[in-house]
Parts: C-alpha cells; sequence; structure tokens
C-alpha cells in the first residue's frame, strides 16, 4: 500500500501542482518524489519515495542503499540499483540510474518502505569495496549508525569469495571496527 505522506508527479498531482505545492512550502522533495514539509523523514518514506524507478525487479544498493538506511543526508544524484530477481532484465536503462546486473541475493536484502534495499551489513560492505572518496565517507558515515555495523560487514565479507577489492576493504573495516570499539570503551569508561 503506498504511502499517503509521497506524492509522485502524475500521481494524485501533477508535475505542476507538485512544483507550486514546494515554492509555497507544502512539500519537498524526496529520492524521487515530494513528502509534506512538516513531515517525518523516515527509511521506510526514502526507500517508497524509489518505488518508481526499483519496481519489482531491482533493489537500491551502494549509495543509493546508503542514503535509505539514514546515513547520507542526501540522496546521490544517480542511483545504484541492482537485479533483485533470478531472471536477467533487458533493457534497464535510465539517467537517474546505475545498473548493475550481477543479482543480489535474497538473503542480504530488506524490504523497506514496499522496495528491496540491500542490509546494512552488505551495504557496508559494498561501499568499502569501491576505491573512491566519496564512497569512503559514506562507508564511515554508515558505519557510525550502529556499533558493531563494520564487524558485521567484515563478518559478511569473509563469509563471500573472492570479490573485487576484498582485500583493501577488509582492512578499511578492520580499521572502522577498531575506532567504533574505541568510542565504545571511551564512553562506557
Amino acid at each position: 500500500m503506498p504511502s499517503p505522506y509521497l506524492y509522485f508527479a502524475g500521481g494524485r498531482l501533477s508535475q505542476a501542482e507538485l512544483s507550486a505545492a514546494r515554492l509555497d512550502g507544502h512539500v519537498v522533495e524526496l529520492g524521487e518524489g515530494y513528502i509534506p514539509a512538516d513531515a517525518i523523514e523516515t527509511r521506510g518514506l526514502r526507500a517508497a519515495s524509489l518505488s518508481g524507478l526499483l519496481g519489482e525487479t531491482l533493489a537500491a544498493t551502494h549509495l543509493s542503499a546508503a542514503w535509505v538506511h539514514g546515513a547520507l543526508p542526501e540522496p546521490p544524484l544517480r542511483h545504484t540499483v541492482q537485479r533483485a530477481v533470478e531472471r536477467r532484465l533487458h533493457h534497464v536503462l535510465g539517467r537517474r540510474f546505475v545498473y548493475r546486473d550481477l543479482q543480489v541475493d535474497e538473503d542480504d536484502l530488506q524490504r523497506i518502505g514496499g522496495v528491496r534495499v540491500t542490509s546494512p551489513e552488505r551495504t557496508l560492505a559494498d561501499l568499502s569495496r569501491i576505491p573512491d572518496d566519496e564512497y569512503a565517507a559514506a562507508a564511515r558515515l554508515m558505519a557510525d549508525l550502529t556499533p558493531d555495523l563494520a564487524f558485521d560487514a567484515v563478518a559478511w565479507l569473509e563469509g563471500h569469495g573472492a570479490l573485487p577489492h576484498k582485500r583493501s576493504a577488509l582492512a578499511f573495516l578492520r580499521g572502522l571496527a577498531a575506532r567504533n570499539q574505541d568510542e565504545v570503551t571511551r564512553y562506557t569508561s
């Protein structure tokens, strides 16, 4: 059931009406949709705002999943999506997203706001495997969400076979886990 707090162009309101409501301060943009200006932004609403993009066959991954989970304050300019069904998808094109054809295991997905999103530990593992400063910053923010998340991401990577940039990702995640453990120890002492 769609959220009554989420509006998409062409749904209950046209793009012109939504733009006017935004200019009047009644709604604000959230991902691919709009929410009332006084609504509390939740991960369910962030995920549901991607429903038109993801449908039933795709999952939000990497920076998009980090945004849904609340690690990033703003959505990425182009969402990263990945196949969440067994059958190959053809003609998956869009300017608003980067498509990866490799299927995400069902065990690595959560259904949030009616769409599929990679789990926090899978998201952090994916972010840490991309050799890019933006992804590293997002991984740090993601690891700060939950004290043990970096440990969970290390366990996820260790439980999977050969993956690109796995060795450097494990070193990075172990550093994040140690940093988070030091902070927890400092606050509980």
